[in-house]
């Protein structure tokens, strides 16, 4: 134990490295490492002196070398999405353009609410050599630059001018990323001078420190007039978003279903928060939810939301709900929890629905409100087990769904964001294990599905390393960000990705179609400064990044690949097309807002327009 007037000389840099590398969290009774390593590219703004620093704690640290900062963002943050936000990793990148390439990562980690620590160089504090390679100059003020661009896209920001600084900053960083209500991404901008700066710390900062995650517990009041609420209903049902699973609540909520036999609606966060064969599971809800879902949800009087912000794709830009029906917002942040007037419980969800489970005591929802979501969901297991079988129509994205989830393993790991996939997971996939599915779609991020996977399976080996992370992807997120293949091997972190190709951004198209439009820049055959069009051979490219590749004809193939894959002891590429027009899971889809143009020279485009506004009058307007 260090007295209060020892110190310690170091460089900033060499602290901030020093000082993460002693700070612990215990999760389910166990003390791990808080930071499961980083990480990073280096430049001439990080490598003298943080790339100094790391390498001397490479082993308590480790550090994955990424192949583009953005999917070292995306990867850091699918790692603390596994972690259910209680251990993650951080990410250094230069000064300039590599800093800048993580913006789009933080806005991702922000959106969804995700902590990962940024650790980026800025340019040098005492402007002696200004101005520098990568420098961004403002003439009017010399104190703003690239990395103020990420006040916007992060939790807690700060620009560290003095070493003795981070005895402020790290905590505090520390400290907002493990806050359930004010949860995301951190910044620390570390200028190139600065990082070499020495100081003489006080010992005790980098003293053990052992971390836990805060449960705030519900307010009396607030919890009793949510019982009043629930206990008045006829037609309640519950909305169980991804904070359930951060909460670890999945439990409790069930437990919670069941003694009042309310049914459950799912979010896309909240995929996984029950077995898709429990009796109340009701699906998915909203925009690329299930008929069942939003059956139940345009007929229910009371909601009970629990750790969920109420995302226009599970509202159905807020018509899928009765005008009248009563919401309850359990959430531990007050922002949400307060949405659309809801009756706020800002609170930890575990000690909320325990709380609320003993205030309403004897409740029991009607049992022919209960048996309508029932045989609801039982139509709409029907329509999945006909959409998702195959023979003779052509190969559909809910086809290969189909196969992969006859053939995985119940704690198998599922990976999707962006374009068409996301929907066509949370539609069709069947939950066999709670908290094994991952669709990214709070900010919608094409590129996230092979950099998120390789950052969940680095986190599921050092948890479950006989499991298989397994990516869904479609042609345009690969191809705008696939490096992470040659990640992927280079660690031994082995992936099954499948690449389903339609040609081009498919979903976009049928959106562009949907509202009136001519196909346009969208399909690589509807681009008019393509010259000839061409299909890329994404095995051969996906093998040159030391990938086992193969391309597949239709979904029988594709399940004995898959199976080639599961046995394989490496990253496994399984490449198959898919129609851009047919296959599309055509039920399950509430009302989703866009702008369509309100003057149009196309009758179609006009039609579009008028047929689209047709369903706003359901529109909830915030009250």
């Amino acid at each position: 134990m260090s007295s209060a007037n020892d110190t310690v000389r170091l460089t900033l840099a060499q602290a901030v490295v020093r000082w993460m590398a002693n700070q612990f969290i215990v999760t389910d009774g166990r003390e791990q490492r808080l930071f499961g390593g980083g990480f990073g590219i280096f430049g001439h703004g990080n490598v003298t002196c943080l790339g100094e620093a790391l390498y001397n704690h490479r082993h308590e640290l480790p550090l994955y070398r990424g192949q583009n900062e953005q999917s070292m963002g995306f990867a850091a943050a699918a790692y603390a999405k596994y972690h259910l936000r209680q251990r993650f990793m951080f990410c250094t990148a230069s000064a300039g353009p590599g800093t800048a390439n993580l913006l789009t990562a933080a806005g991702l980690a922000h959106a969804n609410r995700l902590p990962m620590l940024m650790l980026c160089g800025d340019t040098f504090l005492t402007r002696l050599p200004d101005p520098v390679l990568q420098q961004m100059e403002n003439f009017n003020d010399p104190t703003f630059g690239v990395n103020d661009a990420f006040k916007p896209v992060t939790r807690y920001w700060d620009r560290i001018c003095h070493p003795a600084q981070i005895i402020q900053s790290l905590p505090a960083a520390i400290a907002t990323m493990l806050d359930p209500g004010d949860c995301g991404p951190a910044f620390l901008g570390l200028p190139q001078d600065v990082q070499g700066w020495d100081y003489e710390y006080p010992a005790v900062f980098f003293e053990k420190k052992v971390h836990r995650i805060r449960r705030t517990g519900p307010d009396a009041d607030e919890i009793a007039d949510a019982a009043s609420l629930l206990k008045s209903a006829s037609r309640p049902i519950i909305i169980a978003g991804g904070g359930v699973q951060y909460s670890r609540a999945a439990a409790e909520l069930t437990e919670f279903a069941e003694a009042h036999q309310i049914p459950v609606v799912e979010t896309i966060a909240g995929r996984a928060n029950m077995l898709s064969t429990h009796a109340l599971n009701t699906g998915p809800i909203g925009v690329t939810g299930s008929d069942s879902a939003n059956a139940v949800a345009e007929r229910a009087d009371v909601i009970l939301a629990v750790g969920t912000r109420l995302q226009d794709f599970t509202t159905g830009s807020w018509t899928a709900f009765a005008k009248d029906a009563k919401f309850i917002s359990v959430n531990a942040a007050r922002h949400d929890a307060g949405k659309h007037l809801s009756l706020p419980v800002v609170a930890d969800a575990k000690l909320a629905i325990n709380e609320l489970a003993g205030a309403i005591s004897g409740y029991q929802c009607p049992a022919d409100w209960t048996g309508f979501a029932s045989d609801e969901r039982k139509k709409w297991d029907e329509y999945v087990a006909v959409n998702v079988a195959y023979g003779n129509r052509p190969n559909s994205y809910a086809q290969a769904i189909g196969v992969v989830n006859e053939l995985c393993d119940p704690s198998d790991r599922v990976v999707a964001a962006a374009g068409g996939l996301p929907a066509e997971v949370t539609a069709n996939w069947r939950t066999l294990k709670g908290g094994t599915v991952d669709v990214e779609f709070g900010f919608s991020c094409m590129g996230y599905e092979i950099s998120g996977g390789w950052g969940a399976r680095i986190a599921q080996s050092e948890n479950e390393p006989d499991q298989d992370t397994i990516i869904f992807t479609g042609d345009g997120s690969y191809l705008m960000l696939n490096s992470d293949i040659y990640s992927s091997v280079l660690t031994n972190k082995k992936l099954i990705i499948l690449v389903l190709d339609n040609g081009g951004f498919a979903v976009i198209n049928k959106l562009q179609n949907g509202t009136g439009n001519e196909s346009f820049n969208n399909l690589i055959e509807d681009c008019p400064t393509v010259a000839e069009p061409f299909a890329v051979d994404f095995a051969a490219h996906a093998a040159s990044m030391g990938a086992i590749a193969e391309t597949v004809a239709n979904p029988a193939e594709l399940g004995e690949a898959f199976k080639r894959a599961k046995a394989a002891s490496k990253t496994s590429v399984i490449v198959m097309q898919v129609d851009a027009f047919e296959g599309w899971t055509t039920e399950g889809h509430a009302w989703w807002e866009v702008g369509t143009p309100q003057v149009t020279d196309s009758d179609t485009v006009r039609d579009a327009h008028i047929e689209w506004e047709s369903s706003r009058p359901k529109q909830r307007k915030g009250v």
